[in-house]
């Protein structure tokens, strides 16, 4: 079954993207935050995608200033295209909130900080007559950085794991890390 194409829906000042990152939606998602309407953008169960899709939703939210929000799971393009936002949060609520940063390899905290900044800035453009970037190695499915916010009694448990892709989307079977406080690293904004 394919991944189910972006669905955009506008609430006031805030722009809902439902299901996959894909290029059917992209200029469409752009145009929406070009109006100047939209200060926040609601990610919601958005897995897979491609770097490329990504950077294209990533580059519409810079240029807007709009800050980000993950209801439910936000994984692979989405991630990318969350951590562009003014401020990135987890929505509220009685649902557990993931995000899933598309890494190869398990690094290091200050690795995972780095990794988190060079997400974050946005690509240098070419100079004129260079050669274009080297493509990005295609993220590997289920693998990377999983942050999580689980609603609990007394507040938010925040966690965060390196999973290897073999878990599937079962995040029990990911390693927890001790040292990856998404508040620290700059995943998440206050």
């Amino acid at each position: 079954m394919p991944a189910q194409a972006a669905g955009l829906e506008a609430e006031g000042a805030r722009l809902h993207v439902t299901g996959t990152l894909d290029g059917e939606s992209a200029a469409a998602f752009a145009e929406q935050l070009a109006g100047g309407q939209v200060r926040t953008v609601v990610f919601e169960d958005s897995t897979g995608g491609s770097f490329e899709v990504a950077e294209g939703y990533a580059q519409a939210i810079r240029r807007a200033g709009a800050s980000t929000e993950v209801r439910g799971m936000c994984h692979d393009a989405c991630a990318y295209a969350f951590l562009s936002g003014k401020e990135h949060r987890f929505g509220r609520g009685l649902h557990v909130n993931s995000l899933l940063v598309p890494l190869r390899t398990r690094t290091t905290a200050a690795d995972i900080e780095r990794t988190l900044v060079e997400f974050r800035t946005p690509p240098a453009m070419p100079a004129a007559g260079s050669a274009p970037a080297p493509a990005r190695e295609p993220w590997l499915p289920a693998q990377g950085l999983l942050f999580t916010s689980t609603p609990t009694f007394f507040g938010r448990i925040y966690n965060s794991y390196w999973c290897d892709g073999t878990q599937g989307r079962d995040p029990s079977k990911c390693a927890l890390l001790s040292d990856a406080d998404p508040y620290k690293l700059g995943v998440l904004t206050p």
